[in-house]
């Protein structure tokens, strides 16, 4: 750990659980690379306040986690196209107190389901900000049959109605090669942690899975799916992902796919 001085540049994170995947992360990358870098994780119940205070202290970079997602679209200057496009945030820039919006959450599933075939049914079970950014891969990737599965009806079937695709309240009956994405926190630590998304079964059946939960790596959902021979795209892979985005758009340093595992292994270790 590098000792602070008062030309250090600060980055943070904002959400309603912080974790320490993104702090590890970044600092990890601000050490090997030498720069005068630090990032801290806050919460908060002003989420106003805290944006004022990003453009106010001059906070270079800003990443923004549930709840917050949607919140903080009318505090921000300009909205990037890939925030924009699914009305969710998960990035803020701070350029001389301007402040650009975006979603690497987006970037990064884009990206990672860019290999799957667009001809695959695919059921995403979820409506919220990771949702938003997981349907809008999807759609951009080709892919015409898609069931949104949410139990918040209102919120589930506007998100499936923006792009065309079917909403179910219910788990629909198994769909042989089907991908199914966990886009809720199902499976994540906590009173969660037991929870498996999809019935087994319907895992058993599925051509590849997606599970957005980053902590632990290995939900209950990733155990079955690989216990099942069945093809898994992590949320382990997909944090690492964005946030090397965050990370270049916050440093103008690209990193490489090496410095980014090297990073994403010690930010799992605590």
């Amino acid at each position: 750990m590098p000792i602070l001085h008062k030309d250090m540049t600060l980055c943070i994170s904002l959400a309603g659980r912080p974790s320490n995947l993104g702090t590890r992360f970044h600092n990890f990358l601000y050490d090997e690379l030498g720069l005068p870098f630090v990032y801290k994780a806050f919460t908060t119940d002003d989420v106003e306040g805290a944006v004022r205070g990003v453009r106010a202290l001059g906070i270079r970079g800003c990443s923004v986690s549930m709840p917050f997602k949607e919140a903080v679209i009318p505090l921000v200057d300009e909205l990037e196209a890939s925030a924009a496009a699914i009305e969710s945030v998960n990035t803020i820039v701070n350029d001389g107190g301007r402040l650009t919006a975006s979603n690497t959450d987006y970037e990064a599933v884009a990206t990672l389901v860019a290999g799957l075939d667009p001809a695959l049914p695919v059921v995403v079970r979820g409506s919220g900000g990771m949702a938003k950014a997981v349907v809008a891969a999807f759609r951009g990737a080709g892919t015409d049959d898609l069931t949104v599965l949410a139990r918040n009806e209102a919120a589930g079937r506007r998100l499936a109605e923006k792009y065309g695709y079917r909403h179910a309240v219910q788990q629909p009956g198994a769909v042989d090669d089907a991908v199914l994405v966990n886009a809720t926190p199902l499976g994540m630590a906590g009173e969660d942690a037991d929870v498996l998304a999809f019935p087994l079964e319907h895992v058993r059946a599925a051509a590849a899975v997606l599970d957005v939960v980053a902590f632990p790596a290995l939900t209950p959902l990733v155990r079955a799916a690989e216990g099942a021979g069945v093809p898994v795209i992590t949320g382990s892979q997909v944090i690492a992902l964005q946030a090397a985005r965050q990370f270049e758009r916050y440093t103008g340093v690209e990193v490489t796919p090496e410095q980014v595992e090297r990073a994403s292994a010690f930010s799992r270790q605590g």
